[in-house]
């Protein structure tokens, strides 16, 4: 999830330093990284009744990175996320997500996401591609992700920063529940948008 080829150097407030894309190398940026989930989100939405979208996100996950500033094709990326922590801020329906009915926290505690390859696309953005598992099915999905600077923050610690999207089919990995309209179509999409919002920081 790291594939950088630009830097610069600017001094910000608050006594940290900070890196912006701009030059031809970030080899500063190869390492193992954790994903600081205090500063991170993992969020997701999907069609209502045919004419909004709900939002929701995930609370408690764990993630760690290897990133190649020099080689971007050699990062990787691994993410655990636990599925009790969904969250759409209407305790009901988050219940009912628990629920076989869609993802059956209980026989599958767990998503995860492993990367298989990285790239670089242009500029600051890169494309990771890694096997998601949902409710025991494993499908390829596709991230596009957008390198957004890094930094060293007020207590010395190296971050780096990302966001990204994808979507997937969510009746690919078993999440079929439905119901119909009466003025035609269905409850729920089968499409959902997926976003990330990443600030990770190096291993000592």
């Amino acid at each position: 999830m790291g594939l950088f080829n630009r830097t610069k150097t600017v001094t910000a407030p608050a006594a940290a330093t900070v890196r912006t894309p701009a030059g031809p190398d970030l080899a500063h940026l190869t390492g193992d990284w954790t994903i600081d989930t205090t500063h991170s989100e993992i969020g997701f939405s999907v069609r209502h009744a045919m004419v909004t979208n709900v939002k929701g996100r995930f609370t408690e996950y764990d993630g760690a990175l290897h990133l190649d500033g020099t080689h971007p094709g050699n990062s990787t990326a691994e993410l655990v996320i636990k599925v009790a922590s969904v969250d759409t801020n209407q305790a009901q329906r988050d219940e009912h997500l628990r629920t076989g009915d869609f993802f059956a926290a209980d026989a599958h505690p767990e998503i995860r996401f492993r990367s298989t390859s990285a790239q670089l696309v242009g500029g600051d953005s890169y494309r990771m591609t890694g096997d998601l598992t949902i409710k025991g099915t494993t499908r390829p999905v596709v991230l596009d992700l957008e390198y957004t600077g890094s930094a060293t923050d007020a207590y010395g610690a190296d971050r780096v920063g990302f966001e990204g999207k994808a979507v997937l089919d969510r009746t690919e990995f078993g999440l079929t529940y439905n119901a119909a309209l009466e003025t035609g179509g269905v409850l729920i999409g089968e499409k959902v948008k997926l976003s990330f919002e990443i600030s990770a920081v190096k291993a000592a």
